[in-house]
């Protein structure tokens, strides 16, 4: 198996390159959310894991999915919130766009957390590590692109019942009528959510 490294940091790049002679035209330097991974790996399958950047990890989560088709296992270190985010069920505070996104292609496992004393210099945050492993059938039985503007939609107003959120969807008065459009985002499971996703695309939106 071939292993490269994605390093925007051109110290670290550095580092890398004087102290493991294995990486050696490994190391590509670039911004991992802009830099076309086809380039190394042209469609093929391969696995990420990596101790991520926090102000960019949810970022590169996206990135993720996007690349789903290619990425059959992904892991890593975030800031210990947003790995709980990630791996959260429904019911919860934290259960939101990420998760619900996330866990219809990958099966999330929040493995352990780290503590701050670990780090030179401590962070002010814990961290947390989690492992994602795409689901045997991760082809949905709706439109992706629609299950994606239900899901960020119904959560960007959290707090109203999916008959108000999803009001800019501009559905029939038929099918709102539905009992499901009675519950809140966080009450709705992945699963909820793709068949809702169904109902909302054979209403013609």
């Amino acid at each position: 198996t071939n292993t490269y490294v994605i390093e925007i940091d051109t110290e670290s790049v550095t580092y890398l390159e004087n102290n493991y002679p294995k990486l050696h035209g490994k190391i590509i330097a670039k911004d991992f959310l802009k830099y076309n991974i086809n380039e190394v790996f042209e469609g093929k399958p391969f696995a990420i894991i990596g101790n991520f950047p926090y102000n960019i990890s949810t970022q590169i989560v996206f990135k993720m999915l996007e690349l789903r088709h290619q990425i059959p296992e992904f892991s890593g270190m975030f800031q210990k919130e947003v790995a709980e985010r990630i791996c959260e069920k429904k019911g919860s505070k934290a259960y939101g766009i990420l998760s619900v996104l996330v866990q219809a292609f990958y099966d999330a496992e929040y493995l352990f957390t780290v503590n701050e004393d670990v780090f030179i210099p401590p962070p002010k945050v814990k961290s947390g590590v989690l492992r994602l492993r795409r689901k045997a059938n991760f082809t949905l039985p709706c439109s992706e692109k629609l299950l994606f503007t239900v899901v960020k939609t119904a959560f960007q107003q959290r707090r109203k019942t999916l008959r108000n959120s999803l009001k800019t969807l501009n559905l029939t008065d038929n099918l709102r009528e539905d009992t499901i459009f009675d519950l809140r985002p966080e009450q709705l499971s992945v699963e909820q959510f793709i068949a809702l996703t169904q109902k909302i695309e054979a209403d013609g939106v």
